[in-house]
């Protein structure tokens, strides 16, 4: 009678299992996905100047709601990751002319230049000069993606290629690009300057990139000259300030620093 009893129950037992298991899984996921985190409009720090007030104006996107696409738009670690190995659906590829330059140190800097494929709505020449993030280049998917979407409106493009991040152009020089040398930034933007001497320039720097065009734009009055803006996109503000957060394993920041260290010591050993 006993043995009978306790298989009744097992059952049960068993049932009770399964549903903590699926509780569990269910609650990781929508921890891992903050499913639960509210929506709301972005955080604006500027100085009130006509400046602001016409981009204000002109930009309404930037105090709107932001609404991230369903399910996986909540977790920056979910979209970092598909974005990074799976990329955007039929993502774009924009044609452009490769250039190279030979610094005063022997090195060779590399830019692509992308025509606009419209007219500007001002009616006037624009270009915009591109500085990458840490080991990119004009290859990447969201640089192209990027170039594309400017040639549509109208601008020039012009994108650095950082100096030893192209896996096919060798290294002529004992160097690799740092987190704070703006030769070869500089050296494009010279360039543009000259072949195209009535074009007007928008700065736009991504990550690691913004450091270097903000370094570049601050080094010398001249570097300003015919430059409409700068923009600077997710940038890093204090490498040495962060040190310490890196080290981190809240929000994966050690895992995401080590992943940034292979890939730099990867570009490091191909030029062996």
């Amino acid at each position: 009678m006993s043995a009978i009893l306790e298989s009744s129950e097992l059952p049960a037992v068993f049932d009770g299992v399964k549903l903590a298991a699926v509780a569990a899984v269910l609650y990781v996921i929508v921890r891992c996905l903050n499913l639960k985190s509210p929506t709301a409009p972005p955080e604006l720090i500027y100085q009130d100047s006509a400046l602001a007030r016409f981009l204000l104006k002109s930009c309404p996107l930037l105090t709107k709601e932001y609404i991230p696409p369903l399910i996986w738009g909540k977790s920056g670690h979910i979209q970092t990751a598909l974005y990074g190995k799976m990329g955007r659906v039929r993502s774009p590829h924009p044609y452009g002319l490769r250039k190279y330059l030979t610094m005063p140190d022997g090195a060779t800097a590399t830019f692509d230049l992308f025509e606009p494929r419209s007219e500007h709505c001002t009616g006037e020449d624009v270009t915009m000069v591109i500085c990458p993030g840490i080991a990119n280049h004009s290859e990447k998917q969201y640089i192209r993606t990027f170039v594309d979407y400017a040639q549509k409106n109208g601008y020039r493009c012009a994108v650095l290629n950082h100096l030893g991040a192209l896996p096919n152009i060798e290294l002529t020089s004992p160097r690799m690009f740092t987190y704070g040398c703006t030769w070869e930034f500089g050296a494009m933007v010279n360039y543009i300057k000259k072949t195209y001497p009535q074009t007007q320039l928008v700065v736009v720097g991504f990550s690691l990139g913004g450091n270097i065009v903000c370094k570049y734009l601050g080094e010398s009055q001249a570097n300003q000259e015919r430059v409409l803006c700068c923009v600077s996109v997710c940038q890093g503000y204090s490498a040495l300030r962060a040190q310490e957060t890196f080290m981190q394993w809240d929000h994966c920041r050690r895992f995401y620093n080590f992943l940034m260290a292979d890939n730099m010591k990867k570009i490091i050993l191909s030029h062996r």
